[in-house]
């Protein structure tokens, strides 16, 4: 198996908390990259690591995202639809923050990327006059997407 970039930052991070790279990570992890732009549930993720490595389990798919997301290599998002997903992490993407947002479609359910982070100015202002440190943030708008807006006219 060819050690790509991720795949070199997992086993770094893995190293650093004395754990183990196992196949099972790495293929994870891959899914996850190879769907980079897609928003992953865990069973999304089992069915395609099964597919190379039938004998995983689906719980140790979630132990895995889990791992993964402690060492934030993954994130986690929630888009109220019952379903946590799971996509690539900031790390992975190369930003030092989080500044991956959401766009959500409420009439086809589409989730749409969205980069670029305007709220750096507002962390710094609740620094400023709350003393409270802002690590990480999420940012989901709720709408129509360009398709269904067309659709509707």
């Amino acid at each position: 198996m060819e050690q790509n970039g991720s795949e070199k930052l997992l086993r770094e991070k893995l190293r650093e908390k004395g754990l183990k790279v196992t196949r099972q990570r790495i293929l994870v992890l891959s899914v996850l990259e190879q769907n980079c732009g897609s928003h992953m549930t865990a069973e999304e993720v089992y069915g395609q690591v099964s597919e190379d490595y039938p004998e995983i389990g689906l719980a140790t798919v979630y132990r895995t995202l889990q791992l993964l997301l402690e060492m934030q290599l993954v994130d986690r998002i929630n888009l109220d639809d019952g379903c946590v997903r799971y996509e690539i992490g900031h790390l992975l993407r190369g930003n030092a923050k989080h500044n991956h947002h959401h766009l959500i479609c409420r009439s086809c359910g589409k989730v749409i990327p969205f980069d670029g982070d305007l709220l750096e100015g507002l962390e710094q202002h609740i620094e400023e006059t709350a003393g409270f440190h802002v690590q990480d943030h999420e940012v989901k708008f709720y709408g129509l997407c360009r398709e269904c807006v067309k659709a509707q006219k």
